[in-house]
C-alpha cells in the first residue's frame, strides 16, 4: 500500500503548522478557547492535543457525549485523553435528548440512520452551546480522508469551526498522534463514528483507511486512472471505483448549501 506517512521534519512541521493555525483562528474569532468532543478515537485524541499544545490546557474544554450504542471502552478512552492532557470536560449523555426528538416527531419509527445522523447533530449542538456560553471556538476532527469521502454526518460532527487536521490523511494523523505523545492503543485504534451499534467505518465505506487514503492520493488528487491506480496498489479495480463513488456520491457536502443562480430582472 501507498506510503504516505511524513519524516520526522516533515512531523514537526506539520504539528507547528497546524498550532499556528488553531492559535489564528481563535485570535481572529476573538475567542477565549475551544471545545472539541472527544470520542476516544485518533481524530479526537490528535485534536486534543494539538489544542493543548497551541492555546495551553487551560483555554481546552472537552465534550465526552456518549449515546445508547457509545461502547463503555470509547467513552473510557475519552476520558483518559482528556485526563491525560490535565484538560476540563464534563461527560453529557445524549441519549436522553435523542429520545425526546424522536417521541417529538409523529409517526416518527426511529430508523437507524435518521437515529445515528441525529446523535451527531445532537452532539453539534451541545458543542455549540458550551462555545456559545464560554467565548470558545468548536475545533472539528475530521481528516482528509472523511472529508472527501463524505464520511462525516451533514451539519454534524462538521458543523464546527474549523479543521485542524482536515489536511491530513488517516494514517498520517495516526502518526502525529504518536508523536505528540498520544499512546499506542489510541493511535492505532479502529476507528468506528459509533452512530449505531457495531459499526466500523470501514465496513461502512466498503475499504480501509489505508486503501482510501491511498486510492485519494493516486486517483482523486493524482489523476491516474482506475487501472493504473489498482495495478499500483495491488487492489481490485472495484475498491478504487467504491472509493470514487464514495467521493462523487458526497460532493454536495463539500460545498455551501445551493442557491438558484442570479435572476437579473
Amino acid at each position: 500500500m501507498l506510503n504516505l506517512r511524513f519524516s520526522e521534519e516533515e512531523l514537526a512541521a506539520q504539528r507547528d503548522h497546524i498550532v499556528s493555525f488553531i492559535q489564528d483562528t481563535v485570535a481572529a474569532a476573538g475567542a477565549d478557547g475551544a471545545v472539541l468532543g472527544l470520542s476516544g478515537g485518533v481524530d479526537s485524541t490528535t485534536t486534543a492535543y494539538l489544542a493543548v499544545e497551541a492555546l495551553g490546557k487551560e483555554n481546552v474544554r472537552g465534550l465526552v457525549l456518549p449515546a445508547a450504542v457509545s461502547s463503555d471502552a470509547n467513552m473510557s478512552d475519552a476520558e483518559r485523553v482528556a485526563e491525560t492532557l490535565d484538560i476540563e470536560y464534563d461527560t453529557i449523555e445524549i441519549g436522553p435528548i435523542v429520545d425526546e426528538l424522536v417521541d417529538a416527531i409523529p409517526d416518527a419509527d426511529g430508523s437507524t440512520v435518521a437515529v445515528g445522523n441525529a446523535r451527531a447533530r445532537l452532539r453539534g449542538v451541545v458543542n455549540y452551546y458550551v462555545a456559545n456560553e464560554e467565548n470558545r471556538i468548536v475545533l472539528g476532527t475530521g481528516n482528509k480522508a472523511e472529508a472527501l469521502t463524505g464520511y462525516f454526518t451533514k451539519y454534524g460532527d462538521q458543523a464546527v469551526d474549523c479543521n485542524p487536521i482536515g489536511n491530513l490523511y488517516k494514517q498520517q494523523v495516526r502518526q502525529l498522534a504518536a508523536y505528540m505523545g498520544a499512546s499506542e492503543d489510541l493511535a492505532e485504534k479502529e476507528a468506528t463514528a459509533e452512530l449505531w451499534e457495531d459499526q466500523t467505518d470501514a465496513q461502512e465505506m466498503g475499504v480501509d483507511y489505508d486503501t482510501v487514503d491511498a486510492v485519494i492520493a493516486l486517483h482523486i488528487e493524482g489523476g491516474a486512472s482506475t487501472s493504473a491506480t489498482a495495478r499500483e496498489l495491488g487492489i481490485p479495480e472495484a475498491d478504487v471505483e467504491t472509493v470514487r463513488g464514495l467521493y462523487e456520491g458526497s460532493e454536495h457536502k463539500r460545498h455551501m448549501p445551493p442557491a438558484p443562480s442570479e435572476l437579473r430582472l
